[in-house]
């Protein structure tokens, strides 16, 4: 199936916003070390030091570059091709920091990369055409559509059920209850962010769409639900670990998203089942090498879905990190502390 000049616009941006993302962590992880190393504070313990660091905000400089190429690829090219391309920020991230932070890539890590590129090809070769919109008001007639707005509210239903039941009760011992929510919101953001990033679009080719209040709504959805995803998603990262936390909010993400973009701009349709198959199967792929690759980023610590501390096993080869990221052997007679992990968590999260 031959590619449409819009789709190639729009894997090009993805594959630009994987590469800045990527890079991004590295960059500001390395901007941490050296204001932690000239300060001795480390941002997890509460240090700001970091906020000097050219580095660092060379870092979030990259990280916003990438964050834009995303949002500008949602307008040329479907949800179910951008979305999952995201996971390739994650094998730049992973390579880089095997040859900069000399933080090893284990075997199975590779196999996963592999898997990850294996599967983003398949999926741009069969990915969908979209359909060309000439206005806002034909995406919010696709919002409005019956099966989209049962959708949505499903989402809501199920969110404030979380919000409001479980995450009380059980918020900081499952690791599916904040990063439900989050994914569950995330997917609305995105139908959003398409919505308005193709409004832009029509705007800067001649056609303003700035004079629909469609395009206001979307802008102010956008900025709701982003808000309540980032809320979320940072309650999820300093109560669990990361190594948990990611693939299991990437695999949730995703499936919304595609899920939310196959039901509002109807990408199936037009498709034929083999080439739905081949997508399917190319996504498992691609989630299948996103986990091995967080798994065995953190291949030799011990990670838990419970949220509190508790005890390693000293039949593992466990090992700990130090402030400045270097491993240390891990004492089976001293257990780490609480604050010791929770300290660490947060200097991965910044």
């Amino acid at each position: 199936m031959g590619i449409s000049k819009d789709n190639l616009k729009g894997f090009i941006l993805a594959l630009l916003s994987s590469g800045f993302i990527g890079a991004s962590f590295i960059i500001k992880k390395i901007g941490l070390r050296r204001a932690a190393a000239a300060s001795g504070v480390r941002a997890g313990v509460g240090g700001y030091s970091y906020l000097m660091e050219p580095l660092w905000w060379l870092g979030m400089i990259t990280m916003v570059i990438g964050e834009v190429a995303n949002f500008v690829a949602y307008a040329f090219a479907p949800a179910v091709l951008v979305t999952p391309l995201g996971a390739l920020s994650i094998i730049v991230s992973a390579v880089l920091a095997h040859f900069i932070l000399n933080e090893r890539l284990h075997q199975l890590g590779i196999l996963g990369c592999i898997m990850c590129i294996t599967g983003s090809i398949i999926i741009v070769i069969h990915a969908p055409q979209e359909q060309p919109i000439s206005s806002v008001q034909e995406i919010w007639n696709m919002a409005t559509q019956m099966a989209f707005l049962v959708y949505v509210g499903s989402v809501i239903v199920l969110v404030f059920i979380l919000v409001f039941y479980f995450a009380p009760q059980c918020g900081h011992s499952n690791v599916l209850v904040f990063t439900g929510i989050c994914s569950l919101i995330g997917s609305l953001s995105v139908m959003s962010v398409k919505a308005l990033g193709t409004s832009l679009k029509l705007t800067i080719e001649g056609k303003n769409q700035l004079i629909y209040p469609e395009t206001w709504f979307f802008m102010f959805f956008v900025a709701t639900c982003v808000i309540t995803q980032m809320n979320y998603l940072n309650k999820a990262l300093d109560t669990f670990n990361t190594a948990i936390v990611s693939p299991i909010y990437y695999v949730l993400f995703t499936s919304l998203t595609i899920l939310a973009s196959v039901i509002m701009f109807k990408e199936w349709d037009d498709q034929s089942a083999g080439s739905i198959v081949s997508e399917l199967c190319a996504f498992v792929i691609v989630l299948s090498g996103t986990i091995l690759l967080h798994l065995t980023k953190d291949f030799d610590r011990s990670s838990s879905f419970r949220g509190n501390c508790t005890p390693l096993s000293p039949t593992l080869a466990t090992r700990l990190c130090n402030g400045n990221g270097d491993f240390v052997q891990h004492d089976e007679h001293n257990e780490p502390c609480e604050n010791e992990v929770y300290s660490r968590r947060q200097e991965w999260y910044t």
